[in-house]
């Protein structure tokens, strides 16, 4: 497994939809595509577990290495692993730096979703624990993340990854009901 940062332009961007499709169903390619081109500019990244043939779980330096390389806009070019253009992809995280005033500055995980055949391989974990890292290279004092009330099996992942329940996140609809 080879977890890479995956950029707007990457060609190993279209590899991530059909994942992250598995956690948010209403989505389609042109829509992806948009919301990421949008939400990059405020900050929203990609990360990537691609299947290079082997069970541990390597990470793309050139994309992770310090503080500027949440702002890379390309994701890197690939290489002759995992991050190769055409390998499989077998989980995604979106994230996000966010400052506030409660936990002043964190890594927030929007998605975190791995394909059906790849659950208890290890690939959640290593997209943790990648986010992990990249949040205490930024300076960062937690790494947090959103899952849906109704996603119990997550929520036990999560539990085992020492991950606790700090706060309820409420949603108003504004463009009518679910």
């Amino acid at each position: 497994m080879k977890t890479t940062d995956v950029g707007p332009a990457d060609p190993r961007l279209p590899a991530l939809f059909p994942v992250l499709r598995q956690l948010r169903p209403h989505l389609t390619p042109e829509l992806f595509r948009s919301v990421y081109e949008e939400g990059h500019a405020q900050g929203l990244r990609f990360t990537g577990v691609f299947d290079d043939g082997t069970d541990d779980d390597a990470t793309d330096d050139d994309a992770t290495g310090g503080h500027g390389a949440h702002d890379r806009a390309d994701g890197g070019a690939g290489d002759a692993a995992g991050g190769r253009t055409g390998a499989a992809c077998l989980g995604v995280a979106g994230w996000r730096l966010l400052v506030n005033t409660n936990m002043l500055r964190t890594l927030h995980v929007e998605d975190l979703v791995t394909t059906s055949a790849a659950r208890s391989r290890g690939v959640g974990r290593a997209l943790l624990g990648h986010l992990e890292q990249r949040a205490r290279d930024l300076d960062c004092r937690a790494l947090t993340l959103d899952s849906g009330t109704q996603r119990t099996g997550a929520h036990r992942f999560y539990h085992r990854e020492q991950m606790g329940i700090a706060a309820f996140h409420f949603v108003k609809r504004l463009d009518g009901p679910e």
